[in-house]
């Protein structure tokens, strides 16, 4: 098929759905091409979300420790991550789950805290290092990759004491703490991820305020949350570039979170809307790693709203010309998260308000129709596998075609039907995206392997393709049958029962 033609099509077919309602896969047939031989299936967790075992062993608290802690309220069911799936002491038994599923790899983070319990390498703790080694031996004696996580939204108090990521220290206190871990795995792991969504970090963190530490400052604190964690990351890169990677030749990324922005008519308005979304919410952070610097778009219109408040200099950081340097090039690959997607139009200009806020900033207005079929939880999780293709297109454009491992793809839902359909749309849209469009994705990663804590959402969200029995204080893992569906594709490669090579 000629690329252009299918593009010029997919545009049409987009358009007619977004101003239609129309959902795509009432008359989408499913690929039936045969994923490569090397294509990466995998799936996912957290270490606070799974292991447990929150005060043992030397682990020191982190800040989800001490939110769910001092304020039980903060989940809707006062619960925290203090006992989770146990994976601490069962994790042999979910390294034999994986091996049983056919997956190829296995992505997971380390606890900062386990690791490094006053958040410094001046203490390391043996357990901690003991505990994950047993975990990567396990994965790779079974012929499982191990992708690593080295932080996964659950930085140590002790270090949120001092200012957590407002602090210009953590450029030195992050790669101090991922030279740790390259030392001690970094034989063993070729696969490592720097920090996971760090949107969520700060926006949630420091913007709407949602995650701990639970501040509230819109277009301030999560810009300058921004700009501290991209200069870590980009010191830890260099860390393993100089370091390590003579020797063992490893791959080191960060992972993006983003929904599909799909413009909600065929306007040239509506278009430049979606790409403006875009560049504040995968360009925030994927421009400064893959280029140097956030985009043009975030740049001028913070700055200009910036001088319309007042202010002698933008709300947005300024990287120096070093520091562009820097991070220009520290993703090996593309890695992303994605779950659900929004259609994007344009709109006046908002009014200069105090206190400002990013929405204003990005001046677009974006909504889910209600059309669109929904996860059953939570409410704003909206079902739309075709906007996969949209996304995966628009970061080949936008990033040189660069290799795409996408780290997280899942449903949060109490029908497991809905979960094998959602499992089975988005990757036959990918294995599109990859045949048509030339675009270039080496694996994808159902989130999760086994139902969690889901942060603020507590136990109440299920995304497991095995059920986790929370009332049982040995947590038994139960096979759904998306489990077994997703096996069935690790182990042939195909989502149809009549694939071709």
């Amino acid at each position: 098929m000629d690329v252009s033609n299918g593009k010029n099509m997919l545009m049409l077919l987009l358009f007619a759905a977004t101003v239609t309602g129309y959902h795509l896969g009432n008359e989408y047939e499913t690929n039936n091409k045969r994923f490569p031989e090397n294509f990466m299936f995998g799936v996912a967790t957290s270490a606070y979300q799974v292991e447990g075992a929150w005060n043992v062993d030397g682990r020191t608290p982190s800040i989800w420790d001490n939110m769910t802690h001092e304020n039980p309220a903060f989940t809707p069911d006062r619960s925290n991550g203090d006992v989770a799936c146990l994976s601490y002491y069962k994790y042999k038994e979910d390294v034999q789950i994986l091996k049983a599923m056919g997956v190829k790899h296995y992505r997971f983070s380390i606890s900062w805290s386990r690791i490094l319990p006053t958040g410094y390498p001046d203490q390391i703790n043996e357990a901690g290092i003991t505990y994950y080694r047993n975990l990567i031996n396990e994965l790779r004696d079974n012929g499982i990759e191990p992708l690593v996580t080295i932080s996964h939204w659950d930085l140590p108090l002790t270090l949120e004491k001092l200012g957590g990521f407002q602090n210009p220290d953590i450029q030195n206190w992050f790669p101090n703490y991922a030279r740790v871990l390259f030392q001690n795995f970094g034989e063993q792991v070729k696969y490592w991820i720097t920090f996971n969504e760090p949107r969520q970090t700060c926006m949630g963190g420091y913007g709407y305020g949602y995650y701990p530490p639970a501040v509230h400052s819109e277009g301030l604190l999560e810009y300058s949350c921004a700009h501290n964690l991209l200069r870590a990351h980009a010191r830890a890169w260099h860390v393993y570039d100089k370091e390590f990677r003579p020797s063992q030749n490893g791959k080191i990324s960060i992972v993006v979170d983003t929904s599909a922005y799909v413009p909600a008519s065929d306007s040239q308005e509506d278009k430049i809307a979606a790409d403006t979304k875009f560049q504040f919410e995968l360009g925030w952070y994927a421009n400064p790693v893959h280029f140097g610097d956030y985009p043009d778009i975030m740049k001028s219109r913070v700055a200009e709203r910036s001088r319309g408040e007042g202010r002698s200099q933008s709300r947005l950081p300024e990287f120096t010309e070093e520091e562009k340097a820097l991070l220009k090039g520290t993703a090996d690959f593309f890695a992303f998260n994605t779950y659900s997607a929004n259609l994007v139009q344009h709109m006046d200009d908002p009014p200069i308000y105090n206190p400002p806020s990013k929405w204003q900033d990005i001046g677009v207005n974006d909504f889910q129709p209600s059309e669109w079929a929904n996860s059953t939880q939570p409410s704003w999780f909206k079902i739309a596998p075709w906007t996969m293709r949209i996304l995966l297109n628009w970061i080949k454009d936008h990033y040189e075609n660069p290799e795409i491992l996408i780290t997280e793809n899942g449903l949060c839902t109490d029908d497991d039907n809905k979960r094998i359909n959602y499992i089975r749309d988005y990757l036959s849209y990918i294995r599109d995206a990859m045949v048509e469009d030339g675009v270039k994705v080496i694996g994808y990663t159902v989130w999760s392997i086994m139902d969690n804590f889901e942060w603020q959402l507590g136990y109440t969200q299920k995304y497991g393709l095995y059920e986790v029995d929370f009332n049982d204080p040995n947590r038994p893992r139960t096979a759904r049958p998306s489990a077994e569906f997703y096996t069935k594709v690790c182990k042939t490669r195909c989502l149809t029962d009549n694939c071709i090579d």
